[in-house]
């Protein structure tokens, strides 16, 4: 695309007297990840109900793969794929039946492969016969995130999606959003925790009181505060470090704070 993925300019959405939309204007480039971050009842659940068609804004526009959230619903669902806060895994089905309803669903030719290639890309090849009911935390978000893949839809939206994982947990859906983009697909991550913003995105959006009261690179953020000072300190491991490291999910990439 020449213009952005997403592009959001003026929206706004009340629910009665409560405001919680008041003129959002925001931009997501292909082949990015942006980090819409804030606090709870911010309203970032809200700006993604309506870039995925499912609520209407009462004012303002949103444009999703160059597709009106309003005017082309159909088309802008035929471009998107999204993943809430809680799994949307059938725990009665086998993470493969997970995979190869939604590609049937999505009239993707051969599910049956579709589904084994997505296991596999996903580290769920030896868990793919088993009951979803029977995964852990982690492998149940990389199964839903695997099952948004399906048709490759150009822009993914991940509203919170590691609320309430353990931190091995959030670590292998670090990794997959990580993969993501290096795929080369566009994605808005809502989030809460700072790490994750600055782990995964390429830009990040400070959505407060309804508005987005700043927009920017992670460096770009960081200058907005007085220089750093330089003190030498003795860092010790944290409680998170010696977990992951016991548990085998190895060592964090150096300068990042696994959490």
């Amino acid at each position: 695309m020449t213009g952005p993925s997403v592009a959001v300019r003026g929206v706004e959405k009340s629910f009665g007297d409560l405001h919680v939309l008041r003129g959002v204007d925001l931009d997501v480039a292909p082949g990015t990840v942006v980090a819409l971050l804030g606090s709870n009842g911010a309203g970032k659940t809200t700006l993604v109900r309506i870039l995925s068609t499912l609520t209407r804004p009462d004012a303002g526009t949103a444009a999703v793969h160059g597709f009106d959230v309003v005017a082309e619903p159909a088309r802008v669902r035929e471009s998107i794929s999204l993943t809430g806060q809680f799994a949307a895994v059938d725990g009665v089905l086998t993470g493969r039946e997970n995979l190869a309803l939604v590609a049937r669903l999505r009239h993707v030719p051969d599910p049956g492969a579709v589904a084994d290639a997505l296991l596999a890309r996903f580290d769920l090849t030896e868990a793919g016969s088993r009951g979803a009911a029977t995964y852990s935390g982690g492998m149940r978000r990389r199964l839903d995130i695997a099952m948004s893949l399906i048709g490759d839809p150009p822009v993914i939206f991940l509203d919170e999606p590691t609320t309430g994982l353990d931190p091995q947990a959030r670590a292998e859906v670090w990794r997959t959003v990580e993969d993501l983009a290096a795929g080369g697909t566009t994605v808005l991550l809502t989030t809460q925790y700072l790490d994750e913003a600055e782990r995964l995105a390429d830009r990040i959006a400070i959505l407060h009181e309804g508005t987005i009261i700043q927009d920017g690179t992670l460096d770009e953020l960081r200058r907005l505060l007085p220089p750093a000072r330089v003190e030498y300190v003795e860092k010790q491991p944290t409680l998170e470090d010696v977990f992951l490291a016991l548990v085998g999910a190895g060592d964090p990439p150096a300068g990042k704070d696994p959490r």
